[in-house]
Parts: structure tokens; sequence; C-alpha cells
């Protein structure tokens, strides 16, 4: 019956979505007559010399949201789990001396336990923390400094997520070395150059599950067998993976695995961090108090938000098989329609080792950041929500050897459980209409349609 009504409201939210992207078309279509009017051909662009202005297109309602990397939103049945404890069940779970802390105290237990059977873990292996970020920083830096008197030596990949990037240059600081291993052309790592810098220095090998730009997957079960043959700790940043595929941290020999709940329809706000007990990880916390989680994570445990993080993990391990084929099947849609219709679309990334609810494509010759602008009534993003204040280009495309250009004009369309065909349409349909236009706009664009190779032309400087 749980089931039955998940997908019930499933279904509603879904419909919800295409009515406003019906709002959406209704209005454009009865703003002018030109708006009612097919997309201009790239040659009906050029003979008419369209002029167009993106203050002229008024959309009603909020954007529709195609940027599922950055945040998801709470399932409903995530909040319906919530609300007890944030109205009548406000006690502290860490109370032991009345009825208050103990019934919070039991539904923390619960989540736990809920989380646990997501990735095959221990309960009792199980740290609530504040989210993914806290719980890579706990990781890396924790591990790093317990074994330091011995051990100095850590390794990652050069795209991985900011946080964890950020927290091997701190431990760069403290006399630590860090190795950061490039990635191949598709963005996976070449498992012999892993293997090779290993060293009886390693302590800890970090290298996330799912990339949060590029969607790639990295081989985690192969990483998994080699670090525990080299006895080199292994964390995996998850938070783009967990309830999204399959995962076992026992058979897949991981020790330390970093979760969000908002990346889950769950709430902000909290996340959890496995950590392996047989054979046993040691870690210095990086903050003090009363030694809750273990006394790894010292505060107390926002009950409500612990709560909505358990209810979130058991949907997404019942809902995982139908939530996978429906969204490679948007993705796939999403994909075909735009390659079909624009040449020069390149896809980021491995294209089979993928999780397909993170589509990143570069739109050869069109600007990013226009493209984004253009679309203004679809929430999409050039790259990670961390790094977005950054004109820069993306340092994981920087990585696989994409082009500068092609970097400033990729676009990341994030794909979840509540996305419809509707909205999946409506945005392939409006890329297509705004990168033929931005194209006609370019000179560039027009060198190559004359057949001029860009890369044999020598550029003056001034």
């Amino acid at each position: 019956m749980q089931k039955v009504l998940g997908r019930l409201q499933t279904q509603v939210l879904r419909c919800r979505a295409t009515n406003a992207v019906a709002t959406v078309v209704r209005h454009e279509a009865s703003s002018s007559k030109a708006a009612a009017k097919p997309a201009a051909t790239s040659k009906e662009f050029r003979e008419r010399q369209v002029r167009f202005n993106i203050k002229n297109e008024q959309t009603e309602g909020r954007p529709l949201y195609l940027d599922a990397q950055a945040t998801t939103p709470m399932d409903p049945r995530v909040l319906d789990a919530m609300l007890p404890y944030l109205t009548n069940y406000y006690g502290n779970p860490h109370s032991r001396t009345h009825a208050y802390g103990w019934e919070t105290e039991q539904a923390v237990e619960k989540a736990r336990e809920q989380v646990a059977t997501l990735i095959g873990a221990d309960p009792k292996e199980i740290i609530f923390t504040s989210g993914a970020t806290e719980s890579n920083n706990i990781s890396v830096k924790g591990v790093a400094r317990f074994y330091g008197t011995k051990k100095r030596h850590v390794i990652t990949t050069q795209t991985e997520h900011k946080c964890v990037l950020d927290s091997c240059r701190a431990l760069e600081n403290e006399g630590f070395k860090v190795t950061y291993l490039p990635v191949l052309v598709n963005g996976l790592i070449d498992l012999q150059q892993l293997e090779e810098a290993i060293t009886p220095e390693t302590s800890l090998v970090s290298i996330m599950t799912v990339n949060n730009e590029i969607g790639v997957k990295q081989p985690i079960d192969e990483i998994g067998k080699l670090c525990r043959s080299r006895r080199v700790f292994f964390h995996t940043d998850a938070a783009q993976a967990v309830g999204k595929i399959p995962l076992d941290v026992n058979a897949m020999n991981i020790d330390l695995m970093s979760i969000s709940g908002h990346k889950i329809y769950g709430p902000k706000g909290v996340g959890a961090l496995y950590v392996r007990r047989r054979p046993r990880v040691r870690l210095e916390p990086i903050q003090s108090g009363g030694g809750q989680e273990r006394g790894l994570r010292s505060g107390t445990v926002p009950a409500p938000l612990a709560v909505g993080l358990g209810a979130a993990a058991e949907l997404a391990l019942h809902e995982m098989d139908y939530d996978k084929k429906w969204v490679d099947f948007l993705s796939n849609r999403l994909l075909d329609r735009i390659s079909s219709a624009l040449p020069h679309v390149i896809r980021n990334g491995d294209a089979v080792a993928t999780y397909n609810g993170c589509l990143n494509l570069s739109f050869a010759y069109v600007e990013g950041e226009s493209l984004l602008m253009a679309l203004k009534d679809v929430a999409l993003s050039s790259g990670s929500a961390c790094t977005s204040a950054s004109l820069e280009p993306s340092y994981v495309l920087r990585a696989i050897g994409t082009d500068e250009d092609l970097a400033h004009s990729s676009i990341r369309f994030g794909i979840g459980r509540f996305t419809t065909v509707e909205e999946v349409d409506y945005t392939a349909d409006k890329c297509i209409k705004h990168v033929e236009r931005l194209r006609e706009m370019s000179p560039l664009w027009e060198m190559v349609q004359e057949g001029i190779d860009l890369k044999t032309i020598q550029w003056s400087q001034h």
C-alpha cells in the first residue's frame, strides 16, 4: 500500500511540473503572433536577420527545474515522516532520563538503520553529520591525522569535489604529501596509475563514486579491491551515487563513505558518514564537544533531519530500479533530441560508465553563460553549484582535456525522480532554438560554415 501511495504522489508531482510547462508554453503562444510561429532555422535566421532580446521572453511562474546535481526537491513522503519530530516529538535524542529523549533517540536509531540498509552496512557504522562536505572533511583529515605519525601520504584525483581537494591542500600545509591523480579523457582513472602511486607511506585513497559535474562512475569495486590488497583505507564521496545506483560497502571494500541528504530527495543540512568497524578505521575528530556519534562528530543530532534522511534512504532503496529506468529514459530522450537537431554537440565524460541523470553537454561556438541566460525559464547550471561563483572554466572539464572554449560552452542537465517528459521536451526545444540563434551571431560559427579550420588560424594579440 505504501509503495502504491508513493507512486501516486510521484505522479502528482510530475503532473504539477507538466502543468508548469503548459503555463509557460501558453503564455509564450499568446504574447505575440511571432511567438506562435515555429523557431527559425539557421537559413531563415540569416535571411530575416532576426533581432532577438531575451527580455521580451516573459514567463509565468517559476522556471522548470533540471539541476538535480545541485539539490533535489524533498519527497513529500519524507516530509510526512519528519513532521511529528518538528512539532510533538521535540526531545533531545541524547537525553536519557525521560520519555522525550527516549522517543527521539528511537527515531534517530531507526533512521541510522535505514541509511545502513541502503549501503549494506551495520547501523553502528553510520555517523550523522551536517552533509557530505563535513563527511568528506572528517574522512580525509581525520584518517590522515590519526595515522600521520607513521603514514604521511594521501591519494585523490584531480576531479574530486572541491571540499576534498581543499581538505587535501590543508593537509599539504601540515606537511603531508598528496598525489592528485589525473583522469583519462572519458573522466575515469587509470587503475595502473593508482596502483603505482600507492606507497608504504599511503594511509588513504579518496575517489568519488559519481562525479557531480560530468556524471562518470569510477570503477569503485576495482579501487576497493586494490586498496584492501595494499592495506590502504579507501574513502569515497558517494553524495551523487547513494540511492541512485546499487552500493554495498562490504562487497566493494569501501572503508569510508560520504552521504548527503538533499541529493536523495531528503532535507538539507544533514548527511552521514559510513566508518568501517572491522577492520577498524580510526579517525581524529575535527571538532570537540560532548562525544556524540562514537566521539567522531560531537554535537546534538538534529532528530527531524535524521528522520528525514532515514526516510529518504528507505524510499531510495525501494524505488531505485524504477527511478533508474525513468531517469535513463528521459536522459536518452533529451540527448537524442538535441543531438539530432544540432551539430557539434559534445557529451563530456564516458557515455557508458556514467549516471545518466547527470548529462553534461558542450555546444561548440556558443558561450555557456549566454545560453544559460537565454534559457532563463529552465533552471540549469554550467557546473558545480559549489564553484558557480567563479567565471573560470570547470576544473573537471579541464582535467579531462576539454578545450577552454568548449569548457566555457558546457551545460549540465540534471534529471531526477520528479522530472517529466514535457519538461525534457520543452528544455530540448528551447536549447535547440537558442543555440541556433547564438551561433548565427558568432563570427566563429560563420567561419566554420565556410569550411575554415579554426585551429589553423594564427590569432593576433592586441
